[in-house]
């Protein structure tokens, strides 16, 4: 066995000797150990995340997420889903830090039986119309670019109600982080689908105006009550706020989708954006404590994680793993591009760990490798 050497203070550099290597076997044979032997690679001077950079193309995934319809009942899969990997986290079912997201397809006139689990979860249409997920008893529908919550802990089902063609959305959930936790529950509904309360989209009738609420609403859970946030409105804001601010160096005209009666983020493991760049618009690069998943909903870029390049278009995904730097850039001379993600902040947030910087050098870029 050989201690990791570092000549700075503060750090273990313990050199071993044969009296040492024999200690060190007596306290193996208790189940035990010298911290100083692991104790630089445990706590590491800044975040080493086991991520890595990567992008999804969605034109590759695409035919073979469609192929799935053919092969396998959604029902008989749990959820017909084309799950994605990062290297060294595909025996956890992580894409970046405690994150998970996969593409999930159903064809028309399908539907899955309702359940519930611990990890909380939420989904981003790539395409498709017809598409309804049911919430506690609350039909949602939605279609292209709209974002939509489903809390830990409440009964959902999904399904696809058009006729002219499957439905592809991104599902996003914190299972990774569930099970490090040795947190995780799941449940099948007894009557194994829901009974619809009220009419579609009553979340959205009764809190989507953002800046009033229901007199005398007595909402009381830690997520937001506003279950669907459809993308004209979403879209509406962020040109609305792009004529009233020059927005964010590091990443345009960027808003949260937040809980209407709290303002803060719309789950307590997750948050989720939306961001604008506007034609030719290029950022600053700066990094965070928290993953990110990003999706591009609009429009086509590059964007430059950790050193590498990464050219994107519509429905192209790409992770950012926590403490990278990161940069993005709208390749249009004309239109605006914009990225859906989603992250951990709140985590980080409610344990205090976030942490954000600007890259010094290079006037604000990173070097692309």
């Amino acid at each position: 066995m050989t201690t990791h050497s570092d000549d700075q203070l503060g750090r273990a550099r313990v050199t071993d000797t044969d009296d040492l290597r024999a200690y060190y076997a007596k306290l193996e044979r208790l189940d035990a150990g010298a911290l100083w032997t692991i104790a630089n690679k445990i706590e590491p001077w800044y975040p080493q995340p086991k991520s890595v950079p990567i992008k999804w193309s969605y034109q590759e995934l695409r035919p073979l997420v469609l192929e799935a319809l053919n092969l396998v009942k959604a029902d008989d899969a749990g959820r017909r889903v084309v799950a994605l990997h990062n290297p060294l986290l595909r025996d956890i079912g992580a894409v970046a830090g405690l994150l998970y997201t996969g593409l999930q397809v159903m064809g028309p006139g399908e539907s899955m039986t309702a359940h519930r689990h611990q990890a909380a979860a939420l989904r981003f249409v790539l395409e498709g119309t017809g598409a309804w997920t049911i919430v506690d008893g609350q039909k949602l529908k939605v279609g292209p670019r709209d974002f939509a919550i489903t809390p830990n802990g409440t009964w959902h089902e999904h399904g696809n109600e058009g006729t002219d063609g499957p439905v592809i959305w991104q599902d996003g959930l914190d299972i990774p982080l569930v099970n490090a936790l040795d947190a995780p529950f799941y449940e099948v509904h007894p009557d194994v689908n829901q009974k619809q309360r009220g009419v579609a989209n009553s979340s959205l009738l009764t809190y989507g105006a953002g800046q009033l609420r229901p007199f005398g609403d007595s909402w009381s859970k830690n997520h937001s009550p506003l279950l669907a946030y459809p993308w004209d409105s979403t879209y509406e804001a962020l040109l609305n706020a792009a004529k009233a601010s020059d927005g964010s160096p590091y990443d345009g005209i960027i808003m949260e989708y937040s809980n209407p009666l709290t303002g803060g983020s719309v789950m307590p493991t997750m948050s989720a954006h939306m961001q604008m760049l506007r034609p030719e618009e290029a950022t600053l690069a700066h990094r965070q404590v928290g993953s990110k998943i990003y999706t591009v909903a609009k429009g086509s870029g590059t964007s430059v994680v950790a050193g590498k390049r990464f050219d994107w278009t519509e429905g192209d995904i790409f992770c950012v793993p926590s403490w990278a730097w990161h940069e993005h850039a709208n390749a249009s001379r004309t239109d605006d591009a914009c990225l859906f993600s989603f992250n951990d902040f709140p985590v980080m947030r409610s344990l205090g760990f976030f942490r954000e910087e600007a890259y010094p050098d290079n006037d604000g870029h990173q070097p692309t490798a």
